[in-house]
């Protein structure tokens, strides 16, 4: 597996017990040593799954290594659990400043960046709801696996990254294994990975990542709530909170 991977894993020697997973209608939720992860749930997922109730109480170890899986479920899994780790006292969410703009909680990172956009070549990996109108009259590319309107296909990101000048790139892309592709593509422009799914962790830089934009939780028991009750960018509305940190060299 790319060392990317290897890298992610490798950062995370705790075995703590896992307390608690919420394959949610669009996010995945996992509870290690009262630490809360996150990762954006897949868009198809069996009706049986061979381990559905059988995941609290195993080593975080054993479930972290399923990011590594080609079943999307499991890697959403393993992805969920290690951020449980890395969005604690580990990780280096502590260093990063809150975004609080008037802008809806799922917004904030672009309204954030678009005063250093103009005039540059701009593309977002993944659709991001309202987005359209936040930047309306600015020019950007969406790439998008499961196109909406003005999207890109995935495939795009061959011709188009290479050019880009600034590229945000959404963090769920670690578990569908395309991120090590996006970053190589990506390598002359400002890179912000980003989302919920996002692994608070320095060492980032080394694979071309210039900004983490990742969430830090406010209210643990209202984020279990909305993940259960299958919402989205609700999670963003008091639950979590964006926080942005500059990778510097």
């Amino acid at each position: 597996m790319n060392r990317l991977y290897d890298w992610l894993l490798d950062s995370c020697t705790d075995r703590a017990a896992v307390q608690q997973v919420c394959l949610g209608l669009n996010w995945t939720l996992a509870e290690v040593d009262h630490g809360l992860g996150f990762a954006f749930s897949p868009r198809q997922v069996p009706r049986t799954l061979s381990w559905a109730g059988t995941l609290r109480g195993q080593p975080s170890d054993r479930l972290r290594r399923w990011l590594l899986s080609w079943d999307s479920a499991e890697a959403a899994v393993g992805l969920a659990v290690l951020n449980a780790w890395s969005n604690g006292a580990a990780g280096c969410a502590r260093l990063a400043e809150p975004l609080r703009a008037e802008v809806p909680g799922h917004l904030q990172v672009f309204a954030h960046f678009r005063p250093r956009l103009e005039g540059r070549r701009v593309a977002v990996i993944g659709h991001y709801p309202g987005l359209e109108q936040l930047w309306q009259g600015f020019a950007y590319q969406c790439l998008e696996r499961r196109q909406q309107d003005g999207d890109l296909p995935d495939s795009a990101a061959e011709y188009l990254l290479p050019q880009a000048d600034w590229v945000f790139i959404s963090a769920s892309s670690i578990a569908n294994k395309t991120l090590p592709r996006l970053l190589e593509l990506s390598r002359q422009a400002q890179v912000v990975l980003m989302g919920p799914s996002l692994p608070w962790l320095l060492d980032w830089q080394q694979f071309g990542v210039d900004y983490l934009a990742g969430v830090r939780v406010l209210d643990g028991s209202a984020a279990q709530q909305v993940v259960m009750e299958g919402g989205g960018t609700r999670l963003f509305a008091g639950p979590v909170e964006y926080a942005l940190l500059e990778l510097r060299s």
